[in-house]
């Protein structure tokens, strides 16, 4: 049986303030029926963007996963005159990935009072 060629990558836009999302941490989980098993974390770099793919071929498997943008930590420093509680706190996104040779990208469009996803590329 040969290696999965797929990953997985996201990117984060702040929308409010028109630049990539510095500092955020991601949570990516994978589940095993209704059982949810945390991969890994990671934040993103100036552009907005993990270092490298926040799922790297050779952990990439078929099924159901979820990303977790924690949005509260990354808008305290970024729109601190936001009274508290935050709108947006946690940002879970949960998808499914179904060709091991693929590259799926889930990019986040992130304001103190909303957001938007899709299938990148």
């Amino acid at each position: 049986m040969r290696n999965p060629i797929g990953y997985l990558t996201t990117h984060v836009l702040d929308t409010s303030l028109g630049v990539p999302a510095e500092g955020l941490q991601i949570d990516l989980y994978f589940y095993e029926g209704e059982t949810r098993k945390h991969i890994r974390s990671m934040k993103t770099n100036s552009d907005g963007r993990t270092d490298g793919p926040i799922l790297p071929c050779e952990d990439f498997k078929i099924g159901v996963y979820e990303l977790v943008f924690q949005a509260a930590d990354y808008l305290k420093h970024t729109a601190p005159a936001q009274e508290t509680p935050f709108f947006l706190a946690d940002i879970p996104i949960r998808f499914g990935m179904n060709d091991p040779d693929t590259h799926y990208h889930v990019p986040l469009l992130l304001s103190p009072f909303g957001y938007s996803t899709y299938r990148g590329s």
